[in-house]
């Protein structure tokens, strides 16, 4: 898909990070925008940022009207409320068909699939993977209906590496990607033999600067990391334990403190910024890629997998990674 312009996208957690990335470039380009999100007040933080930057872009082209953009309160993890969303969004739109589903809501959570509440680790694999699932069943008839369409849904390097470091449990967000990647390949074929207009991609972002790790806890418990209960502190303090950092007699406080840094630091720190990753899964569209790698560290790390899969999961692998700035940020760098 060459072209954007009067072509309508569905994106989900488009609230903030990669999701706001896109809908802001989209909207550049002439693109009617259905949007949802668990927040209505990131919701309309992105809308109004899009308005503004249609504007800008209809001044620079001389354009006339603008994007419509419309604002849904989703959780995608609930088959009822994404079929009341797709309702929604054909009604705002007056139409029947859909262009451009992005799957891009995400969360983290469920480290461990031992130790972790099964309500989190639930929770993290059925937003990440029945997410996905559950919008690309609600609008794939609509993408069929369109004279061309394309589904674009966001694993991660996390899919092909189910892992954080040999020091550290990532089983739920792992599994999610996991699923997402093969789902998407799969739809190769079955779109090439059934519905041939339609293509799938599949974005695998290595660490971009988005707000995932702060709006994760949000979504799970409810709010942020200086809030933490005294029982969330223990637990983050064990895990610090595990890890080996001296935080046994840390006041509450700092490991409070200290987590939300970490939020913090991913988003402000990363090699990748939203925007970057936007106009990356955007070019990787245009020029019909159905498997688009975000990020110079996931490049590198794609090949590093690929290069030696059986010590994927080994110290000395991390070692390698770390030599080569492969997710520093998140490796403990």
């Amino acid at each position: 898909m060459e072209e954007f312009h009067d072509r309508l996208a569905v994106i989900t957690g488009a609230g903030s990070g990669m999701g706001r990335a896109l809908a802001l470039r989209l909207t550049g380009e002439g693109c009617h925008l259905a949007l949802c999100d668990v927040s209505m007040e990131n919701l309309e933080e992105t809308r109004l940022q899009a308005r503004a930057q249609s504007q800008r872009s209809a001044a620079e082209k001389d354009a006339g009207s603008e994007p419509r953009i419309s604002l849904h309160r989703c959780d995608v993890s609930d088959e009822e409320q994404v079929l009341a969303f797709r309702d929604a969004v054909l009604d705002a739109h007056g139409t029947s068909q859909v262009n451009l589903l992005f799957n891009n809501a995400g969360i983290g959570g469920g480290g461990s699939f031992l130790l972790a509440e099964r309500t989190e680790w639930e929770r993290t694999f059925n937003v990440c993977w029945f997410g996905v699932y559950f919008c690309s069943r609600a609008f794939m008839p609509h993408l069929v209906a369109a004279e061309e369409a394309h589904l674009v849904n966001t694993s991660s390097v996390n899919g092909f590496w189910a892992s954080m470091g040999p020091d550290r449990s990532h089983t739920a967000y792992a599994a999610a990607k996991f699923a997402v990647k093969g789902f998407s390949e799969a739809l190769v074929t079955d779109l090439r033999l059934n519905a041939p207009h339609v293509k799938v991609s599949v974005v695998m972002p290595g660490h971009i600067g988005t707000g995932i790790a702060i709006n994760s806890a949000k979504v799970l418990r409810g709010h942020g990391a200086l809030e933490m209960t005294a029982g969330e502190v223990a637990e983050a303090r064990a895990e610090m334990l595990r890890r080996g950092l001296p935080v046994d007699n840390v006041p509450d406080d700092h490991i409070r403190a200290a987590v939300h840094q970490f939020g913090v630091d991913f988003r402000d720190k990363a090699p990748t910024s939203a925007e970057q990753a936007a106009e990356i899964i955007l070019d990787g569209l245009r020029n019909d890629r159905w498997r688009i790698l975000v990020g110079d560290d996931a490049h590198r790390l794609d090949e590093m997998v690929r290069a030696e899969p059986e010590q994927a999961y080994e110290a000395e692998f991390a070692g390698r990674m770390r030599s080569r700035q492969v997710l520093g940020g998140l490796m403990g760098d």
